[in-house]
């Protein structure tokens, strides 16, 4: 997992617009496991002597998503926690099956952890996509209240709505991903990452494609 993070320490940045509350819609996520397979582990950043940042893949996601990145990056003279999602390809984000064509001009997202919903925004970079609730100093990222969460729960759900509907039809989350937070390593994971950080406040952020 450790090739994932090449290439991901720059500023992803955008105060555009304020992503809206997502309706609670429920997504079906295929299983990426098979019968019997090894439990889904947490894995630090290796050879270092602070990690900057802790590996996760989804125990079950019907989008091309590969890992989900929970990583410390530099904020001018600060640190700054982002989730980050990495694909299977070269992208873009999408639900299995479904076309470039098809997503939609603003897409929108949410994170949930053991039943409390966490608006984010959803912005994009050159080789992997953050979901953010919070900023410091014009740097995308989240807050100390969902990274609490994380700390403390059990399973996360990304909810994402990418794809474009037909005139007429209400908007829906068509992907979603699962992240076991108490899988192997996970709770020494998420607390390193916690230590590089200073307490956030949670202000929004907009979205930027």
């Amino acid at each position: 997992m450790e090739s994932a993070r090449q290439g991901s320490g720059h500023v992803l940045v955008g105060v555009v617009c304020t992503l809206a509350v997502a309706t609670c819609l429920s997504v079906t996520a295929e299983a990426t496991e098979s019968p019997g397979a090894e439990l889904v582990a947490w894995k630090l950043e290796s050879n270092a002597s602070s990690a900057r940042y802790a590996v996760a893949e989804p125990t079950q996601t019907n989008l091309n998503l590969a890992s989900v990145v929970l990583a410390c990056e530099n904020a001018h003279d600060r640190n700054v926690l982002q989730l980050q999602l990495y694909l299977t390809n070269d992208g873009p984000l999408l639900p299995k099956g479904a076309d470039a064509s098809q997503l939609k001009a603003a897409p929108r997202a949410e994170v949930e952890i053991d039943g409390k919903i966490f608006p984010v925004s959803l912005l994009f970079g050159d080789d992997h996509a953050v979901l953010a609730d919070g900023e410091v100093g014009g740097f995308a990222g989240v807050s100390e209240p969902l990274v609490d969460a994380m700390a403390k729960g059990k399973t996360m759900t990304l909810r994402l709505d990418l794809l474009a509907e037909p005139p007429g039809v209400k908007a829906a989350f068509d992907g979603a991903a699962v992240i076991d937070l108490r899988a192997d390593g996970g709770s020494a994971a998420i607390g390193a990452m916690r230590q590089c950080v200073s307490p956030m406040k949670n202000r929004s952020v907009g979205l930027t494609r």
